[in-house]
């Protein structure tokens, strides 16, 4: 259902039954993994004009990845840490399937 580099790949899939009898898979909540599990590979001053897609096409060779960048710092949302010049910002290795 998702790309290996997903953050949704190691989530469960669900199958919902509507009242017709008709089936829908989804995938389970996925939760913040927490931080002190994440193993960090780089500390980021942001800088004017900064974006995570760039941010993880520089750092992490896809853009798609920048979920990464999210997860370290504990954001849901990239807009919250979307072009703030001087914040610093953690870059998270990809986790092992599974964790």
């Amino acid at each position: 259902m998702f790309d290996p580099q997903s953050r949704y790949y190691t989530i469960e899939t669900a199958t919902h039954v509507a009242e017709d009898g008709g089936e829908v898979a989804y995938k389970r909540r996925r939760f913040l993994p927490r931080a002190d599990e994440l193993t960090v590979v780089a500390e980021i001053t942001l800088t004017q004009g900064d974006r995570l897609d760039l941010l993880a096409a520089r750092l992490l060779g896809d853009p798609e990845q920048s979920w990464r960048i999210c997860d370290a710092n504990a954001f849901l949302n990239p807009l919250e840490l979307a072009a703030e010049p001087g914040r610093v910002v953690l870059v998270a290795a990809p986790q092992l399937p599974g964790r």
